[in-house]
């Protein structure tokens, strides 16, 4: 089984980010599954759009990754403009993608109508990754429910493809795990960088326990009782603490004589002891910088034998070969 996930280099990764879709990926690569995974640099151009920032957001995902587990000997580690072949196949694609499918995506819809100026490359962003996927003939896409339409049109424009010019694609399927809690933000909406609301994974020790003192609660006071089901703050503690130890805390809620502050500095250290060992082996990351490059180039290498064979295959079927 092959399994493919991506993720865009527009921003410091967060919570949200590693708990919705890097430690699945993650997962995933001790399973018996040939798992790819990249940098999706090409799409982060609809947003990002000053070089330097592109390129620091690429290493900085890319060394979160490796901080975070992500093993180069199991997992075919890359960044996507290290494939631009995925450009002509999402060409090649756009024969037989009609313009009413782009039309009716959620993610165009709601971007444009947030202000974000509509280009044809956002227009056209299910095509790219539809090639994404189809490029390393992928079977599984893990994907939250919010991208579960692009993973559908990527099984049309296979289908489409298959049926016009001979069978040249796998149809992938999407895996939506239910299991994936949704990470609320310090004010309480769905974390995300687009509503400045996340909680970044390396921050400082300072800058993370001020972080999650402006998490959003209600008023109640210390001797309050307090519903835990209700509350961002243990929404977020009970992501990093021990099953019993969440017991434990959602019982001094429902008790009263706690008070959200106290909650807040606990999950602040919570947070920073999780993510210590992947915080040193990030340091040591950032002052071997080639070592990352190194990882990226060979993961590009795997990556482009497996999508030669596929573009090779699609441009014979359209005739270009």
């Amino acid at each position: 089984m092959r399994v493919l996930s991506g993720i865009q280099p527009s921003g410091k990764l967060h919570l949200g980010n590693y708990f919705g879709m890097m430690k699945p990926a993650l997962e995933l690569q001790d399973k018996q599954a040939e798992t790819f995974l990249f940098i999706a640099n090409y799409h982060a151009l609809t947003s990002v759009q000053e070089p330097s920032a592109m390129r620091s957001g690429t290493e900085d995902v890319a060394m979160d990754f490796l901080a975070c587990g992500l093993d180069p000997r199991k997992t075919v580690f890359y960044r996507q403009s290290d494939v631009p072949k995925v450009h002509e196949l999402a060409w090649l694609l756009s024969i037989v993608t009609p313009m009413g499918l782009l039309e009716r995506c959620h993610s165009y819809k709601d971007k444009t109508a947030r202000g974000i100026t509509p280009t044809h490359g956002l227009f056209a962003y299910p095509v790219l990754m539809a090639a994404d996927i189809l490029a390393v003939q992928s079977d599984i896409v893990p994907v939250g429910q919010d991208q579960k339409q692009h993973v559908e049109v990527t099984r049309d424009l296979a289908i489409k493809f298959n049926n016009r010019f001979g069978e040249t694609f796998k149809v992938p399927e999407p895996l939506i795990k239910d299991d994936v809690a949704v990470v609320p933000g310090i004010d309480g909406q769905k974390m995300s960088k687009s509503y400045n609301n996340s909680i970044e994974l390396f921050l400082p020790q300072n800058e993370l326990r001020k972080a999650c003192m402006r998490i959003v609660t209600d008023s109640k006071s210390v001797a309050d009782k307090k519903d835990p089901d209700k509350c961002n703050v243990f929404a977020l503690y009970r992501l990093f603490a021990q099953k019993e130890k969440c017991a434990l805390m959602a019982a001094r809620y429902r008790e009263g004589g706690i008070g959200y502050g106290d909650v807040k500095k606990e999950l602040a250290e919570l947070i920073w002891q999780y993510f210590s060992a992947a915080r040193l082996k990030r340091e040591q990351l950032q002052a071997n910088p080639g070592e990352v490059e190194r990882i990226l180039r060979e993961g590009a290498e795997k990556a482009r034998q497996v999508i030669d064979i596929t573009l090779k295959k699609s441009r014979t079927a359209v005739g270009l070969e």
